[in-house]
């Protein structure tokens, strides 16, 4: 349990973080989540486990990754009060820039080839 001091240090990875320049997939710690990946190199993501992040789509807490699009409500439809529109999944076909920052809550990040990554831990 975090101090009433500190929350907002756990929520921006002062909890470690994980290096890799490796192709193999980079897992955050059970309990912990990667709250910012720092892309240190152009970087593609495999099709799949290439992002992956937790959801609770029912509470309106959804983040794009390569296993399902995000805030995807049919094109032409409102968005509701826990669902936006105009989501898609993130592919292969997408590459990150370098020196790219994405923030969320993931709890896997897998490169295409081998690329230099740093992910951030909180709770």
């Amino acid at each position: 349990m975090a101090y009433k001091d500190n929350i907002t240090e756990y929520s921006f990875g002062q909890m470690g973080s994980i290096f890799n320049d490796t192709a193999n997939p980079m897992k955050a710690p059970t309990g912990k989540v990667f709250v910012a990946i720092h892309f240190l190199e152009d970087t593609a993501l495999e099709a799949s486990g290439g992002l992956k992040a937790e959801q609770d789509a029912a509470n309106g807490v959804e983040y794009f990754e390569t296993e399902s699009a995000a805030h995807n409500i049919a094109h032409g439809s409102a968005p509701t009060a826990v669902s936006g529109a105009g989501g898609v999944q993130v592919d292969n076909s997408n590459t990150i820039p370098k020196g790219t920052i994405i923030y969320g809550r993931f709890t896997e990040v897998h490169a295409t080839t081998a690329k230099m990554i740093i992910g951030y831990l909180g709770d």
